[in-house]
């Protein structure tokens, strides 16, 4: 890894994601964009490569991986598809929908992508970028945010470089994500039932009636459940209409801030543009930030998670 050196941003083109991929396959990991927010990849078969994922970030080990995968097929030496997740995988994938499914016997993954659980989370993503390392590596890739462990999602190159800058081997620029914020996660159950366990981009009902982002019975089923996360490391206040003296407002709608997720208070736009928000207040001169309300629906639902996650 490149140690205490600056890592290297170079351009998710064909001879990047080349690159990309040899430092894969020799057992390296790379920051490299989805559609959602920017990865931190690395084989998933390989127990080193894993680990450098968890040191590079800080993350806890009782926290599971996703893995990524480039076809249906890939993702079927992985896991056990019922027809209730085969059903999901047609409808939703590519895109942001994360599924945790049984994970099979001799699948070809380290124990750490799924922390000692009896179950895997697999994503089909559809950022180009993405699938083509996937390829090009030639083996599915663990990769969670690109970030330090807590820290605000990155959305962009600039953000993976600001908390990982020479903790890894090199980082794939494809300009800002398009979501913005992480997939939606669910879990298939043996009967068929649906949990929700991290809210996204996808709105999913469950069928199971579990609350949505909940750990169940205190542990980690998936990414995205730990009580406190994404924080910019300062004080967060929701809900707020106007900005006290010594804040940092996150507008929405009518309420401009000195930031705003969506003046037209169009939600999918505010989703795209919520951790850079976050990184922005963050970076400024001010000791708390506040943030306007945003409307409990569709992908609001998820930025008001990741809201409330970072403001505990």
């Amino acid at each position: 890894m490149s140690g205490k050196n600056a890592t290297e941003t170079v351009w998710a083109d064909d001879a990047g994601i080349a690159r990309a991929a040899r430092i894969v396959r020799g057992g390296g990991i790379v920051a490299v964009p989805t559609e959602t927010v920017y990865g931190l990849a690395a084989r998933a078969d390989d127990a080193a490569a894993v680990a450098k994922i968890y040191h590079a970030k800080g993350r806890p080990g009782v926290n599971p991986l996703i893995v990524h995968v480039d076809t249906l097929h890939q993702a079927e030496t992985l896991a056990h598809f019922s027809d209730a997740a085969k059903a999901l995988a047609a409808r939703y994938w590519p895109g942001p929908l994360t599924l945790v499914l049984p994970l099979l016997g001799g699948a070809p993954v380290t124990a750490a992508v799924s922390a000692g659980l009896p179950t895997i989370a697999v994503r089909m993503p559809a950022h180009a970028a993405m699938r083509a390392l996937i390829r090009e590596s030639g083996c599915p890739l663990a990769a969670p945010s690109a970030n330090r462990s807590n820290a605000v999602s990155p959305t962009s190159a600039a953000h993976v470089a600001a908390t990982l800058d020479g903790r890894i081997d090199l980082i794939l620029d494809a300009g800002p994500c398009e979501k913005g914020v992480e997939s939606t996660i669910v879990a298939v159950r043996h009967d068929g039932t649906i949990d929700v366990l991290r809210p996204g981009p996808i709105t999913i009902e469950a069928t199971a009636g579990q609350d949505a982002a909940s750990a169940v019975g205190g542990r980690l089923e998936a990414p995205g459940q730990m009580a406190s996360h994404y924080s910019p490391g300062k004080p967060v206040r929701l809900n707020a209409d106007s900005a006290q003296a010594d804040e940092y407002l996150i507008g929405f709608g009518h309420i401009a801030g000195h930031d705003n997720l969506s003046a037209s208070a169009d939600l999918e736009e505010a989703a795209g543009a919520l951790y850079a928000a976050l990184h922005r207040a963050g970076d400024s001169g001010f000791a708390k930030i506040a943030v306007a309300p945003v409307p409990h629906t569709g992908v609001g639902i998820a930025i008001n998670d990741r809201l409330r996650r970072a403001a505990a």
